[in-house]
């Protein structure tokens, strides 16, 4: 027998609106059931209910729309659920009829017409009561084939639903767009885009200007509504569960509901690969650029390049946010690691990484399916942000105003966009910062906002630069530029954006954007240009033909293959700044106390941009921490970890300590905005005991220098590990002397804050550590002195003579200057070496060998 028993609450006070199920022979008796007076109770008993529980059933199609070929038939899946996986309780009827279309086509779609287009099917389904959970039936909608080009037209199937929930949207098959030049895949791109573009409504051509964030859609239907060109998935904003076939699927989604639309214009998604897939669990994650950077290795660039292309397209998505081409002038900016380095040489000589990800320069590889759409960004001047002059909330130098004259605009920051264009870039987005081009004198002309910046957009970087891609803006940032709502629209389209990052008010930039042609104050050849470059770029990726996921290689995403990639470039990018007594590199052998935060923390170890948008720490996807690479290299030998050092220090032969930062991303890691470039007083405290107990190693794990100057007497190795991504075994690799130390600085190390900023090409010059900087493993060091050093510069010469002024040969002559001089220097550069010294890295990155062996040879004589 059955008892339902409603019991009194706590402390024997009454619980109002408790709601009483009873079942009886398969029916549902539900009400409220008042419970007052003392000591009460509700007993029901007599009543057996028949058979299982009975719950409300659901009536699920297996998708929303259903594209077919002109001819072909459509399957429609109509199945009934329950919500706890049993049987209906009841009878379920599902009652079709294949509709004739709106009553006029709308906006975006085109109705087909029954008995001409398909034929008009009815009927009714049912699904008896006991029917198991998961059943099935299938309705088959027949299409005509007429033998007309024409575009897609839609046939809605209503479902009326009696005994259960109805679905919660109409489902929709379409008869895909065919015969028409635009879907030729033979005719020229140019052509295809201009035939498209004549068919395109101003509705039309403004979805393809708008680009929502995944979740701020009100309605996945909107993507055909609103003819959207484009989503993104901005930081840590990823399926549930966050695997890349998941990614895969979630993509595939939004695609599907492009097909409604009359001309069938696929989606171009976008993502932040920054270092990596760096969404995605489980994902290769690459050094930030900052340690790109410090390999000094074209190649390197190029290959993890490819690696973050071919598993970012694996998972649907063919447009990166990448690379950033800022030159990080002032490492008090949050955005530091996001840079190849403070020289506009060294982030030329790594967009290598461009080739990489797109592959041919002509875009002719960009519909493989390891091949992704790059962005150069940010466009222009955002690493070279006065401190002090954001106004972007508690931020304090990025999205600042960045103040230069008409020179050091061209030499430092437009050069990394030019080499950009050159290289086939096909998107550039513009940066949240402000541009003052100084005059004579310096004087100001006054800041104005990259996104409102006519004169750079259209006329530099479109113009005379001769970029042919789009303009993305970036995240809601228009709606910095001061105005309402309408004048940002305006200003920014006329500026020359060409496609505009919403992200969430995408019915109110469409509706307005289309006010604002219709009003004349956006010419419509303005948008016709928009919406070629965009569309140039979506038939260059193939997407036309394929615009759903090729899962090809999916199962690489995250493959030793991959990692053995990031790990290469790990040990590449580790710069040795100190090592007295040779104590680096480790031996097996060696009994080891390894201490500090970024010890054993793969979230620190990647950084912001990782998983979620700030990153965070702990093990928030798949990899290796530094410690456990030490543990897999030293092969059983002693080693004992302490986070806080506070195990017992005696008894070994050396210590290493892993010190440095937590994750930050954008404005908010800014110094100044809760964060400075001391260490925290906990690694302080982990460096000043082990460093006092023994021979030690400090590591720095961060995306720019730390200030250490005041307890490098004390350390006897210090070695910048930047933040190297999820594979601590590369930082491993030059601890134990598998491979050798080879990294250079990309940054000037600064010996305070307040000499900040300071760059190679200073005329004050007197840092820490000079720019080019970096100790190596290698055995022997170069031997030889002036006389060397001269034959070497004649070397130079004839190299550069014969134009292979940054060949790899050329690379290898500075690098035996540089590692000779540097030797010679010791472990203390001087301010009479540092300058020359880091002056010769930047000859070399420029094509110009014989001036980096001269420079050299004056830092040696400094020395």
């Amino acid at each position: 027998m059955h008892h339902t028993h409603v019991r009194r609450g706590p402390r024997g006070s009454a619980r109002p609106g408790v709601r009483t199920v009873v079942l009886v022979a398969g029916a549902v008796l539900a009400g409220l059931l008042p419970l007052t007076g003392a000591g009460s109770s509700v007993s029901v008993d007599d009543l057996a209910p028949v058979g299982e529980p009975a719950s409300r059933a659901s009536v699920l199609t297996d998708a929303p729309v259903y594209p077919v070929e002109e001819g072909d038939t459509a399957e429609v899946t109509i199945s009934v659920t329950t919500p706890g996986g049993g049987r209906t309780g009841g009878a379920v009827t599902v009652a079709y009829k294949t509709g004739a279309g709106a009553s006029e086509d709308s906006a975006t779609e085109r109705a087909a017409a029954p008995g001409t287009d398909h034929r008009a099917v009815s009927g009714t389904l049912t699904f008896p009561a006991g029917t198991p959970s998961g059943t099935s039936r299938t309705v088959s909608v027949p299409t005509r084939r007429d033998r007309v080009a024409e575009s897609a037209e839609t046939v809605p199937l209503p479902l009326t639903v009696t005994g259960a929930e109805a679905p919660a949207e109409t489902p929709k098959i379409v008869i895909d767009a065919h015969g028409l030049p635009y879907l030729d895949a033979r005719l020229p791109v140019k052509r295809r885009v201009a035939d498209l573009l004549s068919r395109m409504s101003l509705a039309e051509k403004a979805g393809q200007m708008t680009q929502a964030e995944r979740n701020a859609l009100t309605d996945q239907g909107d993507i055909g509504t609103y003819a959207l060109g484009s989503l993104l998935s901005g930081g840590g904003s990823a399926p549930t569960p966050n695997t890349p076939a998941a990614w895969a699927e979630m993509v595939d989604s939004y695609q599907l509901r492009t097909r409604t639309t009359r001309h069938q214009i696929p989606l171009i998604y976008g993502v932040d690969a920054v270092h990596g897939h760096n969404n995605v669990i489980g994902a290769t994650i690459m050094p930030h650029n900052i340690g790109i950077g410090a390999t000094r290795d074209p190649s390197v660039a190029e290959k993890t390049g490819a690696v973050t292309a071919r598993e970012v397209r694996a998972t649907g998505i063919p447009w990166d946010f990448a690379p950033c081409l800022c030159v990080a002038r002032d490492e008090r900016w949050g955005r530091t690691y996001e840079a190849f380095g403070e020289d506009p040489a060294l982030v030329t000589a790594m967009e290598t990484v461009v080739d990489g990800m797109q592959g041919a320069r002509s875009g002719e590889e960009l519909s493989r399916n390891d091949k992704v759409l790059t962005s150069a960004k940010h466009f222009v001047g955002d690493g070279g942000t006065e401190y002090g002059s954001s106004t972007s909330g508690p931020y304090t130098i990025d999205q600042g105003v960045t103040k230069v004259t008409r020179h050091e605009l061209e030499t430092v920051h437009l050069a990394p966009f030019t080499e950009a264009v050159r290289r086939g870039a096909g998107t550039v987005m513009p940066s949240y910062s402000s541009l003052d081009i100084l005059g004579a004198g310096r004087r100001s002309a006054g800041p104005v906002k990259m996104h409102a910046n006519a004169a750079m957009i259209n006329k530099e970087l479109k113009g005379r630069m001769g970029f042919q891609g789009f303009v993305i803006s970036d995240y809601q940032a228009i709606d910095q530029i001061p105005g309402d709502y309408a004048s940002d629209v305006r200003t920014s389209v006329n500026a020359g954006l060409d496609m505009i990052m919403v992200p969430t008010a995408y019915r109110d930039f469409s509706r307005i954007l289309q006010e604002e042609v219709t009003a004349g104050r956006i010419a419509e050849s303005r948008i016709d240009d928009a919406v070629s470059r965009i569309l140039e770029q979506k038939f260059r990726l193939g997407l036309f033909e394929k615009p759903y996921a090729d899962t090809t290689h999916l199962s690489s995403v995250g493959s030793d293959e991959h990692r053995a990639v990031a790990r290469d470039a790990v040990a590449k990018s580790q710069v040795l700044l100190k090592n007295a007594g040779g104590i680096l590199p480790l031996k097996p052998s060696q009994k080891v106390y390894v201490a500090g935060s970024n010890a054993h923390d793969l979230g620190n170890q990647m950084g912001g941009w990782s998983i979620s948008w700030q990153g965070a720490s702990g093990t928030t996807t798949t990899g290796t921490t530094i410690l456990e690479g030490m543990r897999k290299a030293a092969h059983g030998a002693s080693l004992t970890y302490s986070e806080d050092a506070s195990t017992g220090t005696a008894g070994y032969d050396v210590g290493v300590v892993v010190v440095g930062e937590t994750p930050y991303t954008e404005g908010k890691g800014d110094v100044g905005n809760g964060h400075d470039l001391e260490l925290s007083a906990a690694d302080k405290k982990a460096v000043d005991r082990v460093c006092g107990a023994m021979k030690c190693a400090v590591l720095t794990v961060s995306g720019r220098p730390l200030l250490i100057g005041d307890r490098l007497a004390g350390i006897d190795a210090l070695v910048a590990s930047w933040l190297p991504g999820t594979e601590g075994d590369g930082v491993a690799d030059v601890l134990y002397g598998a491979r050798p130390f080879t990294g250079q600085l990309p940054l000037t190390w600064p010996k305070s804050v307040a000499s900040l900023p300071v760059n190679v090409g200073d005329t004050s010059y007197d840092p820490q550590f000079p720019y080019g900087w970096g100790l190596t493993t290698l055995k022997p060091p170069p031997g030889g002195g002036l006389r060397t050093l001269t034959g070497l510069g004649a070397e130079a010469r004839a190299l550069a003579k014969a134009g292979r002024g940054y060949s790899p040969k050329s690379r290898a002559l500075v690098e035996r200057a540089r590692l000779l001089v540097q030797h010679r220097i010791g472990q203390y550069p001087t301010a009479a070496t540092a300058k020359p010294f880091a002056d010769a890295d930047h000859l070399l990155l420029t094509g110009d060998p014989a001036g980096a062996v001269a420079r050299l040879t004056a830092a040696y004589r400094a020395s």
